[in-house]
């Protein structure tokens, strides 16, 4: 009887544990289909991990995002990296491209954005090491999938002949498989 018990109870937890990965599976299908039509389907299942505060005030549902999000910022990364203008040209959006810098400054327009970049490569020579990428997701009140990459990277720049490490921490908007907008907080490393 104890065998047939344990025969019965392991049973249950495999049929369980394959419908999991069944529905899992589906929900995976659901995002990317949502993904390439460029919302979120209203029957996906997924997994929030936070919300977005409206202006409003409302809350809205954040959900873990697609990953080739975080792909298309790496590859723009390396691109600053390479000192690659023509790559990161053609990664931004073709309109209403924003950069919020951590001075306040605002550069609108990849034009702007090229200029901008084309003298700072030359004065301080930054360089970028990845610690981390998340992506995350969110529809809209207008059904529009609002898909954001939030990275973390180590940046060397030389200031005034010498080398300065800072901490940046960026959010990025990626709409239709372009950048469309980022931030960048930031703040110096004090080695200890």
């Amino acid at each position: 009887m104890k065998k047939l018990f344990t025969l019965l109870l392991v049973a249950t937890l495999l049929v369980a544990c394959n419908d999991t990965k069944k529905s899992n599976g589906e929900a995976h299908a659901a995002m990317i289909e949502a993904s390439i039509n460029g919302k979120l389907a209203k029957d996906a299942v997924t997994k929030e991990i936070g919300f977005e505060i409206s202006d409003d005030g409302s809350k809205i549902p954040l959900y873990a995002g697609d990953l080739s999000v975080v792909s298309l910022w790496e590859a723009y990364v390396k691109a600053h990296n390479e000192r690659d203008l023509e790559t990161i040209a053609a990664l931004n959006a073709e309109k209403d491209f924003m950069a919020y810098a951590p001075n306040g400054e605002v550069i609108s327009g990849t034009q702007a954005h090229q200029e901008f970049l084309s003298t700072w490569f030359t004065e301080s020579n930054p360089s970028w090491t990845t610690k981390y990428l998340i992506s995350n997701q969110f529809t809209d009140k207008d059904g529009n999938l609002n898909q954001w990459v939030t990275s973390g990277h180590e940046v060397t720049l030389t200031v005034a002949g010498e080398e300065v490490k800072i901490n940046q921490v960026h959010d990025a908007l990626i709409v239709k498989g372009r950048i469309q907008k980022f931030y960048i907080n930031e703040r110096v490393v004090i080695e200890q």
